[in-house]
């Protein structure tokens, strides 16, 4: 499964999340974001990728410029030193609507305000029509958001892992004052999440970056056993002793599929260790109201004879009330596209939904067992504590046909 990790120990913050995920892209979609993020707001938002180093370690530092200056930093990237417009929760989600992008970006740049501004409620006694956004709010902490969704966007992977937070240590300068790390929207905003103080006087983790990372992420953990592809450095604008960037792994997580319960060690008698195994398939559906049995038949037989792990038909209500059929066709990862290729071609569909699972799943082989009717192969599957077995369908078919009797019969007499 393609899976990011975001490993958070300098915090986290719009900027740098933004950088670090831009590093993964190639440099044709690196161009392509840039211009995309030029386009928002011409002659009112710039944004630029430079390269610098931090404690010798070479990065991205994205630089936004706001009416052609960027703003001077205090003690964090998204921290600034002269005051910024209040803008409510509403108005921050017309801009939104009003910018170029893609339906899910825009979606996701208002989910991600959503959760802000409710931390920013809850922490203040208010309600979220009554919120007004003071650094969040300005055009820099727009494009954060904005740039980060549309990187996540872009990259696709199909998990986004977190590390456990960094929030820094020490007092903050904000709008309403002079308040403790990590300051209370931010602190409500990591409410189940774990997070870290440490020695590093300063904000380390923003509410924009808290509330990025609440909403794409699929879990907060250490890093699980991964094959890396790509690795992105997203730096920060201060200086500390440690490298103030955050680092995003993009690539694959080995989980026991690729690795078995058994050692390979085995004590004089005992017995070999289970071997558990699991993997990722996918689920590809469509609703289909204009197919005749017949075409639906044909297309089923064709799926499978593809290598389709599993297809079936669900009857369902469609829209204009029309009776219609839910197909559902179970595939491994790898042959997704070529899954949804064929589905394409045989359905009358426009449109192919996927999703994907976790499969746990018991590992099976073959015996073959003399009965007075010839060899039949029972297949037995063990995994989990668990053992089964069964008898091959199409052997004990074979044989019923030729002796003329029922597979229950057959079963008894084997």
């Amino acid at each position: 499964m393609s899976t990011l990790y975001i490993e958070c120990k300098m915090g986290a913050a719009g900027d740098m999340l933004m950088a670090a995920l831009y590093e993964l892209l190639s440099p044709s979609q690196k161009e392509q974001f840039l211009n995309t993020m030029n386009a928002l707001l011409p002659g009112e938002l710039e944004v630029h990728a430079k390269s610098d180093t931090k404690c010798g370690i070479r990065g991205t530092h994205i630089h936004v410029l706001v009416h052609g200056k960027e703003e001077a930093p205090c003690m964090h990237s998204e921290e600034h030193t002269h005051p910024h417009e209040h803008h409510s929760y509403h108005s921050i989600l017309e801009k939104i609507r009003a910018l170029p992008l893609p339906p899910e970006v825009a979606s996701d740049a208002a989910a991600v305000y959503r959760l802000i501004g409710e931390a920013e409620a809850s922490v203040h006694g208010s309600s979220l029509d009554q919120i007004h956004f003071h650094e969040v709010g300005s055009l820099d902490a727009l494009a954060d958001v904005v740039g980060c969704c549309l990187l996540f966007h872009e990259i696709g992977a199909q998990r986004i892992l977190v590390s456990p937070i960094h929030v820094g240590n020490g007092t903050v300068h904000c709008a309403h004052g002079i308040l403790p790390v990590p300051a209370p929207a931010t602190a409500k905003l990591l409410e189940g999440i774990p997070f870290y103080t440490g020695n590093i006087m300063s904000e380390l983790c923003t509410p924009t970056g808290a509330a990025i990372l609440r909403h794409f992420a699929s879990d907060f953990c250490a890093m699980p056993p991964m094959l890396t592809s790509q690795i992105g450095l997203g730096l920060g604008t201060k200086d500390f002793p440690v490298a103030n960037c955050v680092r995003i792994f993009l690539g694959k997580t080995v989980d026991a599929s690729d690795v078995t319960s058994n050692t390979g060690f085995q004590p004089a008698g005992e017995a070999t260790t289970e071997t558990l195994q699991a993997d990722h398939i996918v689920d590809l559906s469509c609703n289909l109201d204009d197919m005749t049995g017949e075409d639906l038949g044909y297309c089923m037989d064709l799926l499978l004879a593809e290598g389709a792990l599993d297809v079936f038909y669900q009857p369902i209500q469609m829209k204009k009330n029309r009776p219609g059929i839910l197909l559902h066709c179970f595939c491994e990862e790898a042959d997704r596209d070529r899954f949804i290729r064929l589905l394409l071609l045989h359905t009358t569909t426009r449109g192919v939904r996927y999703t994907n699972y976790s499969r746990a799943k018991l590992v099976s082989h073959f015996e073959e067992v003399p009965t007075p009717y010839g060899t039949i192969r029972n297949k037995i599957s063990t995994g989990y504590g668990v053992t089964k077995s069964k008898y091959e369908y199409e052997d004990l078919k074979k044989i019923a046909q030729q002796e003329q009797i029922s597979l229950a019969e057959l079963r008894k007499q084997i």
